[in-house]
């Protein structure tokens, strides 16, 4: 019979957006199981076995060692192979809209057994995957799967301003890929053309207005998306996070207790003024669209 995969909430937009901060949140809720970026489970989980969010390997996981039995009968490196395969086919940026592929049934197929087992596994309704690309996102929707995209934007200064630092993975240590503005700006501009672009259930949420006031915007994000707004975990500034088993995402997604909701304005003062002219003239038609204007968005 076929396996009927829950609810899924995609995190969708271009790295370093605020898109690992917006899953956190988002899985302190009721109900709601956060999974990282899923689309890195086959590469960074079963053949790496880089740690999971919890602070074990993700072989050792007890969460993604019951999902991998549910789901697979295990996590097989062939079965991992074979996606990556998949994925290389089939999950295209230049396929969007139309990502018909042969292929396409079977690739959306272990995504959907990974999101049921993980969604009963944790006795959760809705699941989160934090993936961004909206390659992916349309592959979902073609195949079938119930799939609301979250829509995260940020400014595309600020953006460029995070790529172009030196940043450690927190998995090992090595330094992140690091982005010049002009790529920055080229990356930028498809993904957010792409999820505008998307056609099934859709929501946009800046980085900013998220960091100005949390409490406000996942009260509507939540009402937005049919979960229950329950924010006793949000003091103010402040969110008290808990465990998450997320395969994937920058190192906020092994932080436990309080955090900081604080907005990173870095860019005002450390991104150079021509860089932060050629951004904003690159990518302006979108920055207008998304209410970015001036030096001061």
């Amino acid at each position: 019979m076929p396996v009927t995969a829950p609810r899924v909430i995609f995190l969708g937009g271009l790295g370093r957006s605020g898109t690992t901060l917006l899953e956190r949140l988002l899985g302190a809720l009721p109900a709601v199981a956060p999974l990282g970026e899923v689309v890195h489970l086959w590469a960074r989980g079963v053949l790496a076995d880089e740690p999971c969010g919890c602070g074990e390997a993700f072989g050792g996981c007890p969460f993604w060692r019951e999902v991998g039995e549910r789901a697979f009968g295990g996590w097989p490196a062939p079965l991992a192979r074979r996606m990556l395969g998949l994925r290389h086919r089939v999950d295209r940026t230049r396929r969007i809209p139309f990502v018909g592929h042969p292929s396409l049934e079977e690739y959306v197929a272990g995504y959907r057994r990974v999101y049921t087992a993980a969604a009963e596994i944790a006795g959760a309704r809705v699941v989160v995957d934090s993936s961004k690309h909206a390659s992916l996102a349309f592959c979902l929707l073609s195949g079938g799967v119930d799939v609301h995209v979250v829509h995260v934007v940020r400014d595309p200064r600020a953006v460029a301003h995070a790529w172009r630092k030196t940043v450690e993975r927190p998995e090992d240590g090595r330094p992140m890929t690091r982005w010049g503005p002009l790529r920055t700006c080229l990356h930028w501009t498809a993904q957010n053309l792409a999820l505008d672009a998307y056609t099934g259930p859709v929501t946009r949420v800046r980085y900013e207005d998220l960091l100005a006031d949390p409490r406000a915007t996942l009260s509507r994000l939540a009402a937005s998306l049919g979960l229950e707004a329950s924010l006793g975990f949000l003091s103010g500034s402040t969110a008290w996070l808990g465990p998450a088993h997320t395969v994937s995402g920058n190192r906020l997604r092994f932080a436990v207790g309080p955090v900081e909701l604080s907005r990173d304005d870095a860019w005002h003062d450390a991104l150079p003024r021509a860089q932060q002219t050629l951004v904003a003239g690159l990518t302006w038609p979108l920055m207008v669209r998304y209410g970015y204007r001036g030096a001061a968005a």
